[in-house]
């Protein structure tokens, strides 16, 4: 038989790239990667999450480097796997995926989320070796490690979460036994998208002659806790010499209003826009020196684009979040009473304490 179906680059409905590019067939192909390891990673949700997990697919690949890995994932995050070659297939939660899950066996399943819906496709999916989370018949989340009974611990009590020193990285690390030191995060961005970002209003605006610092003013509607107060990015904006920077303002749909009103109160202030795509949104803050944000995904797109970053944290855990020597964290003056909610429940939350005077001395810092 001439059709080599074990290798990694038959899709199955479609010819492969190098017979598509150069009519090769699979008996007189030097392409051929038969897979010794099929992995399904499970990671739904939310973005940041999604991308700041894509750091363990490098360690992943050296431990097993002849492997087929499949990313089950939600539609939202489809995009950040583009042109990614360490991930060899995408299939959506709320599409295909109980369908193809039902159907294959894998060698290795890892599920990193505590979540229950993560933990039934783990537990439904067929495989030899399941590592993370499942899902036992009586809709309970079991670990299936010490490591991984640490990272559950953790999601159920607040003072274990407040008590760990590790980055979310490393500790997932431990659970699926790769070496340190933890890689960045994994994304690509086209010089098609590039291309499409530089035809956008704002970009002419931006030169080479100073730095460009990044102002993600939003942190989306599902945890506005841990937003920095809109009074104090207009003190921070008024503070930054705008004769010695270029001041780009960063935001989703969520932020549209805010935008627009911060960029029409002070024309030096450049508006991105909150209506670019996930990919060109990257694009943008890759034309960033310094990045400032709190703890959202724009904070994970900028570590893996190795910006230097001031990072704002209250009401989440700042051990967590990996920076990889390029940032500074600044954290709430004192005990946040509204730990990991999404509403703050304080007459001056944590992240009001957090002064407009320390976020430029980090600036000024991490410039020098």
């Amino acid at each position: 038989m001439i059709l080599k179906k074990d290798c990694r680059f038959f899709s199955g409905d479609k010819p492969c790239h190098y017979h598509k590019e150069n009519g090769i067939k699979c008996d007189d192909c030097n392409y051929y990667q038969p897979i010794s390891n099929k992995i399904l990673i499970i990671k739904l949700d939310a973005v940041g999450d999604v991308l700041r997990t894509t750091s363990i697919l490098i360690p992943l690949k050296k431990k097993y480097p002849k492997s087929y890995i499949v990313w089950c994932t939600k539609f939202d995050s489809k995009e950040l796997f583009q042109k990614n070659s360490l991930v060899d297939e995408i299939i959506i939660a709320d599409e295909d995926a109980r369908f193809r899950l039902q159907a294959e066996d894998f060698d290795i399943i890892i599920n990193l989320d505590t979540s229950k819906l993560s933990s039934s496709i783990a537990a439904l999916a067929s495989g030899k070796n399941k590592i993370g989370f499942v899902l036992d018949r009586k809709g309970f989340v079991e670990a299936t490690s010490k490591e991984a009974e640490q990272w559950l611990e953790m999601s159920a009590f607040d003072d274990f979460k407040k008590a760990n020193q590790k980055s979310y990285q490393q500790i997932m690390y431990e659970i699926l036994e790769l070496n340190l030191p933890v890689h960045k995060p994994v994304i690509h961005i086209s010089e098609s998208i590039k291309a499409r970002v530089s035809r956008k209003s704002f970009f002419s605006r931006i030169k080479k002659d100073k730095p460009t610092i990044g102002l993600n003013v939003g942190v989306g509607p599902k945890w506005p806790s841990k937003g920095w107060p809109i009074k104090r990015w207009n003190e921070l904006i008024n503070q930054l010499n705008t004769s010695n920077f270029y001041l780009l303002l960063l935001g989703g749909p969520a932020e549209n209003q805010t935008l627009t009103n911060l960029s029409e109160d002070k024309k030096y202030l450049i508006n991105s826009g909150s209506n670019n795509s996930l990919l060109e949104f990257a694009a943008i803050v890759d034309l960033c020196d310094i990045i400032v944000t709190a703890d959202t995904l724009t904070l994970h797109i900028a570590t893996a684009l190795d910006k230097n970053i001031v990072a704002l944290f209250g009401p989440t855990s700042a051990n967590e979040i990996e920076l990889y020597g390029k940032g500074i964290k600044l954290i709430r003056t004192d005990e946040c009473k509204c730990y990991y909610r999404n509403f703050c429940t304080e007459e001056i939350s944590c992240m009001e304490k957090i002064s407009s005077v320390s976020v430029v001395d980090a600036i000024n810092s991490l410039l020098k």
